[in-house]
């Protein structure tokens, strides 16, 4: 992401070429071609659409979205300001990261680092996740047969001058999904937990039970 920055010190009007397979932007978004293999593909101000089968290094952004069709694979996937919607049968070696929007991840998906955000829900559904899930502000669904190696984390945030009582997150652990590490919260939630569901030592929350298929409101 530290490169990412540097160019905004570039020309707005010159794209900078890294090598042969790399895409590096500073205004525009990034459009790639099913199947294709590509290096790091990276924009300022700009989204990013990863087409069905693509294979990139690392995908980023700074101000924009990333949207990817089934049977992806990188590295890592990152924006600041923007959403990050992925389809089916996604695999990253590291993880996914965005400030300011929502994570969503599509069944069959494989992802080895975390998944980040810190206002924007996180959802998963039918994905493995070998590291952790932390937020600040953002609802979080653990969704039917995904797996969790690693804990959830919800922050505390930074309060400043509000007239309002904060939103209280909704995390959300669905049918047959485990999370095998910690649970730890450091504000209050609301944490909802399927009967079928396994999840580890839980820390700041009381767990409540459902056994329907989603979850009540």
């Amino acid at each position: 992401m530290k490169r990412l920055f540097l160019l905004l010190l570039l020309s707005a009007n010159a794209p900078l070429v890294l090598a042969a397979d790399d895409i590096s932007k500073v205004n525009g978004s990034i459009q790639t071609d099913a199947g294709a293999t590509y290096g790091d593909l990276e924009t300022v101000n700009g989204s990013i659409k990863l087409a069905a089968g693509v294979q990139a290094r690392g995908v980023e952004t700074v101000n924009g979205s990333v949207r990817a069709e089934d049977n992806v694979q990188a590295r890592n996937i990152e924006t600041v300001n923007g959403g990050i919607r992925t389809g089916r049968n996604l695999v990253l070696a590291r993880g996914l990261d965005t400030v300011n929007g929502g994570i969503y991840v599509d069944r069959g998906s494989r992802i080895g680092g975390d998944v980040e955000t810190v206002n924007g829900s996180i959802g998963l559904v039918g994905v493995q996740l070998d590291g952790d899930i932390e937020t600040v502000n953002g609802d979080i669904t653990v969704g039917i047969d995904s797996v969790v190696k690693g804990g959830i984390k919800v922050n505390r945030p930074s309060f400043g001058i509000s007239l309002t009582a904060p939103r209280k997150p909704r995390v959300v652990i669905g049918p047959n999904a485990v999370v095998e590490g910690q649970l730890v919260f450091e504000r209050e939630v609301t944490l909802l937990v399927h009967d079928s569901a396994k999840i580890g030592p839980v820390t700041g929350a009381t767990p409540q039970r459902f056994d329907s298929e989603t979850a009540p409101r």
